[in-house]
């Protein structure tokens, strides 16, 4: 049988244990606390890590456009020489071309992965080789991006469209080989399209020299965010020299202002409409009209 405590022992065993019992609440205490500023401290990391990537992104001062496409477009002329301008200053104006009366002038707004485009390029690219070859036209492309949601995510025609103004910076004169093979190489809607790699290589077999940087230009889409502000610009301002006509859809042809307003695979109907627009032009000289294709005989 164990010995009474005396009051003053069951005071001192009483103390001893509210002692304890304080300690283990304090050392909760400090524990709970510690995780708390240790969440508090991480989350506060994290958020200052994403206001400092929306600052960066923000204060970074946007590249300015390709070279040789002041326009938004590349001109190609007789022989398939491209037109050489300065790259546009970061976020100013692009710099309409220059509405002339002696030649024909036809704009194209297109997109790497709209089938019409496709369709438009085979039916139609004849044709306009005739008129380059023979100085009767210039033909200026303007590559645009409005099929992105048909690529299953990879952007394909914004990428495509900026592997173009890469083309036209660094191998102008080679921007028309480039355009017909991407479209000889064209991928299906609803498809992830061609990698940069792959876009790389397109350019290496239209005869390209993909040295020199081009090639790093293309697979880093260095011009994607031209892409998309040219893409906007188009689809919602009047184009210049037109009355009101904007290109919301693809492909839009402007022959001298004048939007052609037939199917995209009508060989004859757009030689005809460009044949009439051609004998509208005031200039005084020449103007080589196209001849049929072998295949409407």
């Amino acid at each position: 049988m164990s010995e009474k405590l005396t009051k003053n022992e069951r005071r001192a065993q009483a103390r001893e244990q509210a002692r304890k019992m304080q300690e283990q609440r304090r050392r909760k205490e400090r524990v709970r606390k510690g995780l708390t500023i240790g969440g508090i401290v991480v989350a506060a990391v994290a958020i200052v890590a994403i206001v400092a990537v929306v600052i960066v992104n923000s204060i970074r001062p946007a590249g300015p456009g390709p070279e040789n496409m002041a326009s938004n477009g590349i001109v190609i002329g007789q022989d398939f020489v491209a037109e050489r301008t300065a790259a546009t200053a970061p976020e100013a104006e692009p710099t309409p071309t220059e509405p002339r009366d002696d030649i024909i002038q036809i704009e194209i707004y297109q997109d790497y992965m709209c089938p019409v485009c496709g369709a438009f390029d085979e039916t139609n690219r004849a044709t306009l080789e005739q008129l380059l070859s023979t100085g009767a036209a210039t033909v200026e492309i303007h590559p645009i991006s409005i099929l992105d949601r048909a690529s299953l995510g990879t952007k394909y025609s914004t990428r495509s469209a900026s592997a173009a103004a890469c083309v036209g910076e660094f191998a102008p004169d080679q921007f028309w080989a480039f355009n017909s093979a991407m479209y000889d190489a064209q991928p299906a809607e609803n498809t992830a399209g061609l990698s940069n790699d792959e876009i790389v290589g397109v350019a290496e077999t239209a005869g390209i020299d993909v040295s020199g940087g081009l090639a790093d230009c293309i697979r880093e889409t260095r011009f994607g965010s031209w892409a998309e502000d040219a893409t906007v610009r188009a689809g919602t301002q009047p184009l210049p020299g037109t009355d009101g006509v904007v290109a919301d859809r693809t492909p839009t042809v402007i022959v001298n202002g004048q939007q052609y307003p037939g199917s995209p695979s009508d060989a004859a109907g757009f030689q005809a409409f460009v044949t009439a627009t051609a004998g509208q032009l005031t200039g005084g000289g020449e103007t080589a009209t196209p001849e049929p294709t072998p295949s409407e005989g």
